[in-house]
């Protein structure tokens, strides 16, 4: 089992921008710095800061390796795979905020003060802004819970999907 990554990207209009973003990385392993460069070019990703969250989003979805020589995209197509699945056992914390949520809608800072116990020790103490930093990976994490289906963006927040 892989480690859980922490960065997301914010969420996309459309999962086809899952598979757009995907198929920019290369098959060959590159640089961090060239794959970067890839997805700003080749899938409109704004800024290198950007470009590397989607890098770390793609390999917590097991769409992306990383190795000694750099990074590189695997054979695994993300319309043929189960994004939610993965979004759940990939990235930090999802399980725990789907499962905080319920038929009550909660806004994203609502969401914040229900998941913030769940935020690493390590991060409270690396960052003295953390809560900024947290907020607004709850608010992405929410995002793409509503594009994958998890979550629903209702009047007044979320609510967990049935």
């Amino acid at each position: 089992m892989r480690a859980k990554v922490k960065v997301v990207p914010p969420a996309p209009d459309s999962v086809g921008a899952v598979r757009e973003t995907w198929r920019a990385v290369a098959l060959v392993p590159e640089p961090e710095e060239s794959c970067c460069a890839r997805l700003m070019d080749r899938a409109d990703v704004p800024a290198q800061d950007e470009a590397k969250e989607w890098l770390t989003f793609l390999r917590g979805l097991g769409l992306v390796s990383e190795g000694e020589r750099g990074y590189h995209r695997l054979r695994e197509d993300p319309g043929e795979v189960d994004l939610a699945r993965r979004f759940r056992e990939g990235v930090y914390g999802v399980e725990t905020l789907l499962d905080r949520l319920d038929a009550d809608p909660v806004d994203a800072d609502a969401a914040f003060e229900r998941f913030a116990d769940r935020v690493p020790n390590w991060e409270r103490h690396h960052n003295a802004d953390w809560e900024s930093v947290w907020r607004e990976r709850v608010g992405r994490l929410l995002g793409w819970a509503v594009l994958l289906g998890l979550a629903d963006r209702v009047e007044g927040g979320y609510v967990r999907a049935d």
